[in-house]
């Protein structure tokens, strides 16, 4: 990440368009007066250069210059597939393994 590009994590929630999926960004807000947490969900249109990306995964999106009207970011990885199986750790969290090395 050497760029100052934004980058985001979301589900895939659509892939029936060609070379685009639609993420759905879940994002956690303090309300201003009543101090609850509001949850609210924003969608937004990425571009899939290989389609192959499928409803379920976890994908880390980065912004990029427009490409449609509506696409403005790009999937840069694939975090975890829709059947579960983790192919790049989350940047901060620990493994299993890591822990063991520190402890002995």
């Amino acid at each position: 990440m050497a760029n100052k590009r934004k980058r985001l994590v979301g589900r895939v929630v659509s892939d029936k368009m060609d070379k685009t999926v639609v993420v759905a960004i879940d994002i956690n807000k303090q309300h201003r007066i009543y101090k609850k947490v509001v949850r609210t969900t924003k969608k937004i249109y990425a571009h899939d250069e290989s389609n192959e990306i499928q409803v379920g995964s976890i994908v880390r999106l980065v912004e990029s210059k427009p490409i449609s009207k509506s696409k403005r970011w790009v999937v840069e990885a694939v975090i975890q597939d829709n059947s579960g199986r983790i192919l790049e750790p989350i940047a901060g969290e620990v493994t299993l393994d890591e822990t063991e090395e520190q402890e002995s």
